[in-house]
């Protein structure tokens, strides 16, 4: 038998097609000796292997692609340190509740840490994954590799999705499937549920009392962005979200307030009604920015996860269901003509809400806020913002941008990872080659990912990069001085971007904050390619 002939149906190829059934097109990861028999079937199958140049950033790209296509990010690693390189971006998926899926090569059966000193020996990776992902399951056999990927779409569908793992060992990799092509084949997409019929009953009931009712939205809600505006309509009732859940909402409809929750003008909007409901978040110290809201009136919650509903904030009633499916079934139930009549009674006047919000967002930095206000001016109005845990990102834009639609500001409000920013902005142009992507990063977040540029340059990509350089961590500075400590290890030396960035294939340029930044960031998006603008405050 031939090497063509010996690996032209392996596991490493079921597990592919079944996700190529399901739509996933793209995977990222780095090609290492143990996982190539995932590499040898992505061209013949039509699929695009990106390869990233570290695998923290394979996972974040995956991330930016999953948001862009509603599917699975995949990343492939191989065995040992490319697993682990992967695992802050399973900590991310993981708290902010995204799908992913991770594959990786392990020891042959019988071999689990032999303890010998083999390539990659690591003592327990599975072990090591479960601690971060939602599961993380070793495989014995190519039907339980195929079973394990059905199972995690079962997951991403029904349950609160969050990554998973699945690790094949060697042997199990490179040995024919023998899974029937009908086992391969996308299982149907379970209904979304709606709780049950009393949950959905006192809801509705709840709902239809109020006379100052609130609606939250959050990253739970991505999906029901027409359910969340026609109820929100319906009921006249201001709407918040989180930033995970940023653009469910139209931001510039006149009943929005926007992902403003850290701010107090916003939070009493949310604290003074008389029936808050929460769709799909968990309502996070992290989001809030305070340990948690003190409502004044009663509240509904409606989360896909049991877990959640009485989280943070407690319930007075909790419909446990897919927010688009509940959401529809209470729009089903609630009298347009008994609501109508509310309309313009709320007690508040939002447009003196948003002057109070816009002016509590430049209190604390209030150079960096305006800095912030002049990117968001240069950016094309539909663009794909990915931000990272940058100051000018979430005490400025992340607030300033006003979104039409959800995942437009990919962004990781729980995690507040740094080097998420550049790979994440690469999957999202990857997938979605009809809006500009745009990524505002810090110079200290920048130095985590910058190897990624060539990524993006390889991939061909328009892609424009805004690093706002505050000469190191500035807010850790900040920290410092607030506690009596000395700055240490804050300032930090600067390499000369522009020319860094030319060194990659991108084109450079410069700006300083008070000379014309809008200017420079609208000629770098409209010239295309892979530019980087350094902006100097």
């Amino acid at each position: 038998m031939g090497m063509e002939d010996r690996y032209s149906d392996t596991a490493g190829r079921a597990v592919l097609e079944t996700l190529l059934s399901y739509g996933v097109t793209t995977v990222f990861g780095i090609p290492g000796t143990h996982n190539l028999e995932l590499y040898r079937p992505l061209a013949e199958l039509g699929m695009h292997a990106v390869t990233t140049r570290h695998e923290q950033g394979a996972g974040y790209a995956a991330d930016g692609w999953s948001q862009q296509t509603g599917l699975p990010g995949v990343v492939i690693t191989t065995s040992g340190p490319g697993l682990q390189n992967v695992m802050s971006a399973v900590g991310t998926a993981f708290c902010e509740s995204r799908p992913m899926i991770v594959l990786s090569p392990g020891v042959a059966l019988g071999d689990e840490f032999a303890d010998r000193g083999s390539l990659h020996e690591t003592k327990h990776a599975t072990a090591m994954a479960g601690a971060v992902a939602e599961w993380s399951r070793r495989v014995a056999s190519a039907t339980e590799a195929v079973a394990a990927v059905h199972d995690a779409f079962k997951l991403f569908r029904t349950g609160r999705p969050r990554p998973v793992h699945i690790e094949i060992p060697l042997d199990v990799l490179e040995a024919p499937a023998a899974v029937p092509s009908a086992d391969r084949t996308a299982r149907d997409n379970p209904k979304g549920f709606t709780g049950t019929p009393d949950a959905l009953a006192a809801a509705a009931g709840l709902i239809a009392s109020a006379a100052r009712p609130v609606m939250i939205a959050g990253g739970g809600a991505t999906a029901a962005a027409s359910e969340v505006t026609h109820l929100a309509e319906l009921l006249g009732s201001p709407v918040l979200t989180t930033l995970n859940g940023k653009g469910v909402f139209d931001e510039q409809h006149e009943l929005s307030l926007g992902a403003s929750l850290r701010l107090a003008a916003a939070r009493r909007v949310a604290e003074s009604a008389d029936v808050l409901v929460v769709v799909g978040s968990k309502l996070g110290e992290a989001e809030l920015w305070v340990p948690e809201l003190q409502p004044a009136g009663r509240v509904v919650r409606i989360d896909i996860a049991e877990s959640q509903l009485q989280k943070n904030l407690a319930a007075d009633v909790a419909v446990r269901g897919d927010a688009a499916a509940v959401l529809g079934e209470l729009l089903a139930i609630l009298s347009p003509a008994k609501l109508s009549a509310k309309k313009g009674k709320l007690g508040w006047d939002l447009g003196t809400v948003r002057a109070e919000i816009a002016r509590q967002l430049a209190e604390d930095l209030p150079e960096t806020v305006a800095l912030g206000a002049r990117i968001v001016q240069a950016l094309p109005a539909n663009a794909i913002v990915a931000g990272d845990s940058s100051q000018i990102v979430y005490m400025a834009i992340a607030n300033q941008l006003r979104l039409a639609q959800p995942h437009s500001l990919l962004y990781m409000p729980t995690y507040a990872t740094l080097g998420y920013g550049l790979p994440a902005a690469i999957g999202a142009r990857i997938a979605n080659q009809s809006r500009p992507v745009v990524t505002v990063i810090g110079d200290g977040a920048l130095m985590f990912c910058v190897n990624e540029l060539m990524t993006a340059v390889e991939q061909r990509l328009d892609l424009t990069v805004v690093c706002v350089d505050n000469g190191g961590y500035a807010e850790i500075k900040q920290n410092e001085v607030d506690r009596g400590i000395r700055p240490v290890g804050v300032d930090l030396a600067q390499p000369d971007w522009v020319a860094l960035a030319g060194a990659f294939g991108a084109v450079g340029s410069g700006v300083a904050a008070n000379g014309d930044v809008e200017g420079v960031i609208g000629a770098a998006v409209s010239a295309g390619g892979v530019q980087l603008v350094h902006v100097r405050q």
